[in-house]
Order: structure tokens, then sequence, then C-alpha cells
């Protein structure tokens, strides 16, 4: 049975086999973390701030055979209870270096 990838990112995501393009993946939503900001001091006339990072924003409730494509971020904020989650790995770059795919998923 094919599972069902929904993809929680801003960007579409380009899936490649090798160096071929084979799948396109919309974005479906956007998952976030929340987050609140306390300025701590200041390097040359520029605040350095410390994140707080709070709720997961916009992530539906596990569903049997669904893997949601989410940022690192809200990855990182789930960890250890969820096993639906996945971020991009093995990126495809193009000549300047920009990500333009991945070849695969990871969890965190």
């Amino acid at each position: 049975m094919k599972k069902v990838i929904v993809n929680l990112t801003p960007h579409e995501i380009h899936l490649y086999r090798g160096d071929e393009l084979v799948e396109k993946i919309k974005s479906s939503g956007i998952a976030r973390v929340a987050v609140r900001s306390e300025i701590i001091g200041e390097i040359n006339g520029f605040p350095i701030s410390k994140n707080f990072y709070g709720e997961i924003i916009g992530l539906p409730e596990p569903q049997p055979g669904i893997f949601y494509v989410v940022s690192a971020l809200v990855a990182q904020a789930a960890a250890g209870r969820r096993t639906d989650l996945l971020v991009v790995n093995d990126t495809v770059r193009d000549q300047e270096g920009r990500i333009i795919g991945c070849r695969g998923f990871a969890r965190i």
C-alpha cells in the first residue's frame, strides 16, 4: 500500500531519483512552532535574542498511512512524540548551490 506524503512546508518539494525529477509535492499548509524572543544583549549595536519555542501550530493529528513533511524546527519540537514527521534529506542543488529538491526524507 502506497503511503501518502503531505507537504506542510511553504515550498513545493521536488523529489529526485538520481538526477531525474520524478515527483512534485505541493504545499498543503504550513506547520510552525510558536516562538517568543527575549533580548539578552547586543553586539556592535545589534540585539542578541534568546528564542523560546512553544506549541506546534498547523500540524494535523497522526493518521494511519499519512506522513507529514515539516521543517526541521517542527520535527525537533515534536521529537519523541510523533513518528509520522519527515524532513527533506539528501538535497539536490543547482550549479549555484541552491537547494532545488531532495532524494529522500529523514526523521528527527
